[in-house]
């Protein structure tokens, strides 16, 4: 027979022993933008392979920890509307800036109207106001961006 010790001590190893384990189940959503694979990853609006760099987009549903890539901002804003995303306002976006290709917060970039996009939206993010320096170009911001993407539609 085991003694009362002996018992309370491989009850102990045994819970220490399969902490671990449990931990491991719990699954930490990453809320970073997340890597682009170039050339590969597809637009899940359009279908078309998101290779431009310097105009992609991400957004991220935190409830679930689901990403989905763009090749254009503007099929961002027509996926939001076409699949009525519930979530949308509390969705994670990012955007390439311009200029530099970093991601930044496609909330708070500032947007020029003069680039050519992948499906010929027109807005390219800048995550400086001053980064924009052509003269002939709008300066707009998120909510701007998306009423003119949502009266264009297509």
């Amino acid at each position: 027979m085991i003694s009362l010790d002996r018992r309370r001590f491989l009850q102990t190893t045994a819970v220490l022993a399969l902490m671990p384990v449990f931990s491991a189940c719990q699954k930490e959503i990453e809320t970073g933008p997340k890597k682009i694979h170039w050339d590969r990853d597809m637009c899940e609006r359009c279908k078309m392979v998101i290779s431009e760099r310097n105009h992609a987009a991400q957004v991220l549903n935190e409830e679930n920890g689901r990403r989905y890539m763009f090749d254009d901002i503007g099929c961002v804003i027509l996926w939001f509307k076409e699949e009525n995303i519930t979530w949308k306002d509390s969705a994670k976006i990012w955007i390439t800036d311009v200029k530099t290709s970093k991601w930044i917060d496609a909330r708070t970039a500032y947007y020029d109207t003069i680039h050519q996009t992948p499906m010929a939206y027109g807005f390219s993010a800048n995550e400086k106001k001053e980064s924009i320096t052509n003269k002939h170009s709008e300066i707009i911001d998120f909510n701007e961006m998306s009423k003119r993407v949502l009266a264009r539609g297509r």
